[in-house]
């Protein structure tokens, strides 16, 4: 059953909401990109005080082709509901969430780091997980998979099946 907090969030939010989805007892509302800070800040003053996740979803080749998603908990409740801001590959900015939830700050880099979308007002958008000379951003859709060999030096690793012990087995005694 859906935790009367986010029903009632859900209905509050209504207003800047451009759709909402239910599934499995769960609400996820669709805001747009000008009206996320301040469905954030709503969600704040309703109890909604801790930002559990922020994360994105590559959804190539639909347009537009990200969705940034929040997750918003109130623990005092306890409920939590999605706020979800969809964003052009081409204008992949969003408002940085830190005015609100201050916590998102390396939620927003690691988002970066992986998607390359961008957030407005962030004090320090730079990599976090991948290295500042690395081109590109590992989980767009369109990023190349490929393999780099690895050389061992002085060391070839055993597989698995030879450093494993065997025991033998012994068959159940029947009663």
């Amino acid at each position: 059953m859906i935790a009367s907090a986010a029903e009632a969030l859900a209905r509050d939010l209504a207003g800047l909401a451009e759709a909402e989805e239910r599934f499995r007892d769960e609400v996820t509302l669709l805001i747009p990109r000008p009206r996320l800070l301040d469905a954030l800040a709503r969600a704040r003053e309703a109890g909604f005080s801790v930002l559990t996740d922020l994360t994105a979803v590559d959804r190539l080749p639909q347009q537009p082709r990200f969705e940034v998603v929040y997750l918003v908990t109130n623990y005092g409740a306890p409920a939590r509901l999605r706020l979800k801001v969809r964003v052009e590959a081409e204008d992949a900015v969003v408002p940085s969430a830190g005015p609100v939830y201050p916590g998102a700050d390396w939620l927003e880099r690691e988002v970066f780091d992986m998607f390359g979308i961008r957030f407005s007002g962030h004090p320090g958008l730079t990599r976090i997980l991948m290295p500042d000379d690395w081109e590109g951003h590992p989980l767009r859709k369109d990023f190349p998979l490929v393999e780099e060999p690895v050389h061992f030096v002085g060391h070839t690793p055993k597989v698995p099946s030879a450093i494993i012990p065997k025991t033998r087995r012994t068959p159940p005694t029947p009663p």
